[in-house]
C-alpha cells in the first residue's frame, strides 16, 4: 500500500543544534486553542525547532496568532493583510492591524507584498497596500515579512521607492539566483521553505548556495510546502528540520553550522531572546 497524503511526515531526529521556524501558520495547521498550539510546538522541538513566528493572513488570523503568541513562551507572531486580501483594505482594516502589530509578542508586520500568480486582488489595491505595511514596519520599528509570488520587480521597486525598513525578510522566497542576488545586495533576509528541496528548483538552490550566513532564515509555511520527500502531505513546524538539512547539503556545510546560522538569524531579524542549546 502507498503512503496515506492526508498523514503528517514522521518527526525527524533532532536536530545539532536549535532552530527557529521562521514562518508558519498554525491555525491552519488546525491548532485552535492553547493546547492545540501547545502540542504542535512540542512536536517542533522534539525536531529541534525550539520556536516558531506564527503568521496571519487576515484580521480573524490576526487576532488569533496575537492570542496564540501569549500562550507559549516559543510562540511569536506577524500579522498583516495578504495581498490577495486587499480587495477592500480600507482606514479600519488599517487601524486594526497596526493595534495588532503593535503587540510585544508581535514580530513582525506580514506577509504583506504582492501576489500576481492569483487574480483575488487588484494589482493597484495589492500596490497600495504593499506601501501602507511598508510605513507601519517603519513606524513600528518592526521587521517586514513579504510575500512576492510572480511580482519580483514590482515588490523590488516598491521597497526602493517607499525606502525599506532596517530588516526585511523574503518569506518562502521565490526568486532564481539573480533575484537572490539583488535581494542580498539590499541587505534583504531570504527565507526558504520546503520548495527549497524540490528537485527541479534549480533556481532556488542556486539561491540558497549564495545566500551569506546572517541573510538566511529557514521556514515550513506549514501546513502548505511541505519538504521533500513527503511533498504533497501535510505540514507542520518540526518539518522545518528536514529544510534545514537539505540546506546543508545544497550549501556543502555541516547542518549544526546551518542551524547555528538560521537561528541565530532569527534571534536578530525577530529581535528574539537568545536559545543557546541544541
Amino acid at each position: 500500500m502507498g503512503e496515506d497524503k492526508r498523514e503528517l511526515p514522521p518527526i525527524p531526529d533532532r536536530l545539532p543544534a536549535a532552530v527557529v521556524d521562521a514562518h508558519t501558520h498554525l491555525d491552519a495547521c488546525g491548532a485552535v486553542t492553547a493546547a492545540d498550539v501547545t502540542a504542535m510546538v512540542d512536536r517542533a522541538e522534539r525536531a529541534g525547532v525550539a520556536r516558531v513566528v506564527t503568521v496571519a493572513d487576515d484580521l480573524a488570523s490576526a487576532r488569533w496568532a496575537v492570542d496564540a503568541s501569549t500562550w507559549d513562551e516559543r510562540v511569536f507572531a506577524a500579522v498583516a493583510v495578504h495581498p490577495t486580501r486587499t480587495k477592500d483594505f480600507g482606514a479600519a482594516d488599517k487601524s486594526e492591524v497596526e493595534r495588532l502589530a503593535s503587540a510585544e509578542r508581535v514580530v513582525a508586520v506580514g506577509e504583506t507584498g504582492l501576489d500576481y500568480y492569483w487574480d483575488y486582488s487588484p494589482h493597484d489595491a495589492q500596490q497600495d497596500a504593499f506601501r501602507w505595511h511598508i510605513d507601519l514596519a517603519k513606524r513600528l520599528g518592526k521587521t517586514l515579512m513579504i510575500h512576492d509570488r510572480d511580482a519580483h520587480e514590482d515588490v523590488l521597486r516598491i521597497l526602493d521607492e517607499e525606502g525599506a525598513p532596517d530588516t526585511v525578510v523574503f518569506h518562502c522566497f521565490s526568486g532564481d539566483e539573480h533575484i537572490a542576488r539583488r535581494c542580498l545586495d539590499k541587505g534583504y533576509v531570504l527565507s526558504f521553505a520546503g520548495t527549497v528541496t524540490f528537485k527541479n528548483a534549480r533556481g532556488l538552490h542556486e539561491a540558497a548556495r549564495l545566500a551569506p550566513a546572517g541573510q538566511y532564515l529557514a521556514e515550513t509555511d506549514a501546513p502548505f510546502l511541505t519538504p521533500h520527500p513527503f511533498r504533497g502531505r501535510p505540514n507542520e513546524p518540526y518539518c522545518t528540520a528536514y529544510t534545514v538539512r537539505h540546506l546543508a547539503a545544497l550549501r556543502g556545510e555541516a547542518v549544526h553550522e546551518v542551524a547555528q546560522a538560521v537561528r541565530t538569524t532569527a534571534e536578530r531579524v525577530y529581535q528574539l531572546p537568545s536559545v543557546t542549546t541544541g
